[in-house]
């Protein structure tokens, strides 16, 4: 549509699309995610035309753009009918659950947390490009409602109170071994000492005959 404009100003033209609340699984990080998304298919001499706030997305461009306006509008169209199958990014991930980093990686790493695929990406500042995992939508709303990460910590924390009873166990009798083997060692010395004492003792066989000759009296 053409917006009204004052006199002397440039023509515009307008078109607006409704965000339903609900793709951005009430996290404010994935609806930015979801902005920059849009941004990012749009040529960049058209992207200051785009704004996206509360539940709409506009985009308003002089009408001197001609025909690059319907094929923008055209492509902010497609985007919207995706956003259901938009993938999940990692900070997205961790906004919409509530959890930590180091768990996303670690219930990626176990499967409980399922990866999509993978996006490799090259940040500014950054010399190499980063990999990381991202997320079903589908996947990460089940997540959420049936509140697996409560689970999952506590599944978590019982496996470990049982990898530190092991280790406390394995040290038990590793500490044991190690007791059962220098008592050991010990009554071998104390053999040995005794064997060389026998050894330096005189041999006295015949200390009667001695004692009757008189020798010592």
């Amino acid at each position: 549509m053409t917006s009204q404009t004052p006199s002397g100003a440039v023509p515009m033209r307008a078109s607006e699309w409704p965000i339903p609340a609900a793709v951005a699984l009430g996290s404010a990080v994935r609806a930015k995610g979801i902005e920059r998304e849009i941004r990012r298919r749009l040529p960049i001499e058209l992207r200051p035309g785009l704004t996206v706030t509360g539940a709409r997305a506009v985009l308003s461009l002089p009408e001197a753009v001609g025909p690059a306006f319907e094929a923008a509008a055209s492509s902010v169209s497609e985007i919207l009918a995706g956003l259901d199958a938009l993938p999940v990014f990692p900070r997205e991930a961790d906004d919409i659950l509530t959890i930590l980093p180091r768990e996303r990686l670690k219930w990626t790493k176990d499967g409980r947390l399922q990866s999509a695929g993978t996006r490799t990406v090259k940040l500014r500042g950054r010399a190499k490009a980063v990999t990381f995992h991202v997320f079903d939508p589908r996947h990460i709303e089940d997540v959420l409602d049936r509140d697996l990460p409560a689970l999952w910590r506590q599944d978590d924390k019982q496996a470990a109170s049982e990898a530190r009873r092991r280790a406390a166990g394995k040290a038990a009798v590793t500490r044991g071994a190690g007791t059962d083997g220098a008592q050991a060692k010990i009554r071998k010395v104390r053999a040995a000492k005794t064997s060389a004492r026998d050894e330096r003792k005189p041999a006295l066989d015949a200390w009667e005959a001695f004692a009757a000759d008189g020798f010592l009296r």
